[in-house]
């Protein structure tokens, strides 16, 4: 007889035990990612909560690896994933969500989580929840969060901590399945709130870490849930921008004042922050420049997102099941590419991507033109810098019909779109394969050598024709008259900076011998680079480099 494995029950939480938990969330968020997509109908029928949850979890995780040392308090724990899942939220779901992971952190010790410590930091959640929102909505993720905390206050005081989590999760259950009669827009479609679902995903992980059983939920089908289809519309049938960038340099009473802006330009408005000095903003408007004005001031934004979406879209115009992956399993999925050179042509092509050449100027309309040309149901866009946002926001918009589901990968140089390329698999479900090449791309910096061709004032001075240029991103940080010593100073700018990897893309004018120098150099001074050397081909750029 084959000897059974005993799960001990849980009784405290230490640190290892709360990074388990978070790795069971995104395991979980993966499992229920479309279930919970297409849940979401409010505050836009955008089919992303799921999705948007996912990738705020996954970014508390990432923050939690990029730690020094040991695993470390609860609080150090839960403190990462809060500032992480700040930094990559995503969406409404994910701002809520950093902000849960820190109320636990702030009301958790540099011990171990005790079953009234659970509780407590169930309340914080709350507390910090209900602080970044002027006007709470009933039926909504905060609904289902209130009830959770609101059952474990009833538990009695030498409650243990399985206790307390079951009762929380068996509250979060109820409250989610009272939202349909709660907000009429849930009414209408037949759904429960996507967020509270997603909520519930978080809370039922936590059970299954204590316990080592997760509870059996019941399956959220829309497609079953629906007694008909209907059209859910908001006030406006204007398309909509959902805005969202980090603030640095702020403090509390700089973002309450964002607040009020932005409550005057648009809703969905949330302004949080990791409880580290970090920012984070969130709003649905008509004009995304004057909600990146309105952060601009009161401190310094970064990772600034633009989407677009259109605020008549409706459960009818969306299908209830995954339309993204065909039935033999392997998603219908391509990757476009732009791309300048013919080498540079040739190596993209060899990966598997459709090229579209831009050896000048790429007007929006051509871009356009090459996705709605893709046979694919799901085409993934690297840009790779030939449009600026708002264009490429346009482009997407027009670019999403009932044959084609588009997302522009954020690659600002084909170096970038070669890191992401590189890791892309189209076997993975979307939201992975998103994931990874998001990353990838993230994690490359990137720039460029040229020669000047006309007297010109950058950010670091004056250039003359003729002089040697050094970019880092799309910002000149070298300039010298003689382009071989602003090529070698470039490098060991970036290089400095730490890296393993860097790809050269070499120009169609480079001349041989200036390759020859810098490979030279690369190989006697930073001799823990492996270096990549590609005939690109692009006209301009003497080099484009990517260091991952």
């Amino acid at each position: 007889m084959e000897a059974t494995a005993v799960f001990e029950v849980l009784g405290t939480l230490d640190g290892d035990a709360v990074v388990r938990w978070g790795q069971a969330c995104v395991d979980e968020l993966t499992e229920h990612c479309d279930e919970i997509n297409g849940l979401n109908v409010f505050p836009v029928a955008d089919s992303d909560t799921g999705t948007n949850l996912l990738f705020t979890m996954r970014s508390a995780m990432d923050a939690v690896a990029r730690r020094s040392t040991g695993t470390g308090s609860v609080r150090g724990v839960l403190g990462q994933m809060a500032s992480g899942a700040t930094i990559g939220a995503r969406g409404n779901s994910g701002i809520f969500l950093s902000q849960v992971l820190r109320g636990m952190a702030e009301a958790s010790p540099d011990g171990p989580m005790t079953a009234q410590l659970l509780r407590a930091g169930l309340e914080m959640a709350v507390a910090v929840v209900r602080s970044a929102v002027n006007d709470p909505v009933e039926g909504t993720i905060v609904t289902v969060l209130e009830a959770s905390a609101a059952a474990t206050r009833r538990c009695a005081d030498d409650a243990d901590l399985m206790e307390i989590a079951c009762t929380a999760a068996e509250a979060a259950a109820a409250a989610l399945e009272l939202t349909t009669g709660q907000l009429d827009v849930l009414g209408a479609a037949g759904v429960v709130d996507a967020g509270g679902r997603g909520l519930l995903v978080l809370l039922d992980a936590l059970v299954a870490v204590i316990s080592g059983s997760a509870p059996q939920r019941r399956h959220f089908d829309p497609a079953k849930d629906r007694g008909v289809h209907v059209h859910v519309t908001s006030q406006s049938d204007d398309l909509q921008y959902e805005v969202m960038y980090l603030i640095a340099d702020a403090d509390e009473q700089g973002a309450e004042l964002l607040r009020k802006r932005l409550d005057r330009i648009g809703d969905s408005v949330l302004v949080v922050s990791d409880g580290s000095g970090s920012w984070s903003s969130h709003v649905h408007c008509a004009d995304p420049g004057a909600a990146i004005e309105a952060g601009l001031a009161i401190g310094r934004l970064h990772q600034i997102r633009v989407s677009c979406f259109s605020v008549s879209a409706g459960i009818a115009d969306r299908l209830p099941t995954d339309r993204r992956t065909p039935a033999h399993g392997i998603a219908d999925r391509g990757v476009l590419a732009v791309v300048s050179g013919d080498g540079a042509a040739e190596l993209f092509e060899a990966e598997g991507a459709k090229v579209l050449r831009c050896d000048g100027h790429l007007r929006a309309i051509e871009l356009l033109a090459a996705i709605k040309e893709m046979p694919n149901r799901e085409v993934l866009v690297l840009p790779n810098g030939t449009l600026d946002a708002q264009e490429l926001v346009a482009v997407g918009v027009a670019a999403r019909d009932a044959d084609h589901d588009v997302l522009l990968l954020p690659t600002s140089s084909m170096a970038q779109g070669l890191a992401s390329l590189a890791v892309h698999d189209p076997g993975r479900i979307a939201v992975d394969d998103i994931f990874a090449m998001s990353e990838a791309a993230a994690a490359t910096r990137w720039g460029s050598l040229r020669v000047a061709a006309e007297r010109a004032l950058t950010v670091v001075g004056t250039c003359e024709s003729g002089d040697g240029l050094g970019l880092v991103g799309a910002e000149v940080v070298v300039i010298r008259p003689d382009v071989r010593e602003a090529a070698t100073i470039l490098f060991d700018r970036v290089l400095g900076l730490g890296g393993e990897l860097v790809t050269l893309l070499v120009g169609l004018d480079t001349p041989t011998e200036l390759l020859d120098a810098i490979s030279a150099h690369i190989t006697e001074h930073h001799s823990g680079f492996d270096v990549i050397v590609y005939q690109g081909g692009q006209r301009g750029d003497l080099f484009q480099f990517g260091v991952e």
